[in-house]
C-alpha cells in the first residue's frame, strides 16, 4: 500500500512534540515524531516493539536504567514494556517504527 505525505496529518503529542502516522497496516507501523528544541517525551513503556531512528536533531534518550545523547543518523531499540523518554537537546525529528502497530494512534 502506498502513504503519501501530503495526505498525512499531524497531531500535537505534548507540548513541542507533534507526530503523524506514516505508512502502516498488519503488523507494523511507522510514525514522524517532531520535537522543539527543550520538548519532552515523558517516560513511559508500552507493549510494542520499537525502533527509532534519529533523522535530525539531538536528543537525551533515557531507555531502561541507561541514559545516552544521540543524534541525526543514531538509532535505538527499546524492547516491550521498557521505561523510555527523552528530552529533546536540539529540536529535531525521530522516526519510530512499531510491531505490532499503535491501534492507540489510529
Amino acid at each position: 500500500m502506498f502513504f503519501f505525505y501530503k495526505d498525512s496529518r499531524q497531531e500535537r503529542a505534548g507540548e513541542g512534540v507533534a507526530r503523524r502516522v506514516l505508512a502502516h497496516g498488519g503488523k507494523l507501523m511507522c510514525v514522524e515524531v517532531s520535537f522543539e528544541q527543550g520538548a519532552i517525551g515523558p517516560m513511559h513503556s508500552h507493549p510494542h516493539e520499537q525502533l527509532t531512528w534519529v533523522r535530525s536533531g539531538v536528543f537525551l534518550f533515557t531507555i531502561g536504567k541507561e541514559q545516552r545523547e544521540v543524534r541525526a543518523g543514531d538509532s535505538l531499540y527499546k524492547q516491550p514494556n521498557i521505561p523510555h523518554g527523552c528530552v529533546c537537546l536540539e529540536s529535531g525529528v525521530l522516526i519510530d517504527l512499531f510491531t505490532p502497530q499503535r491501534e492507540d494512534f489510529l
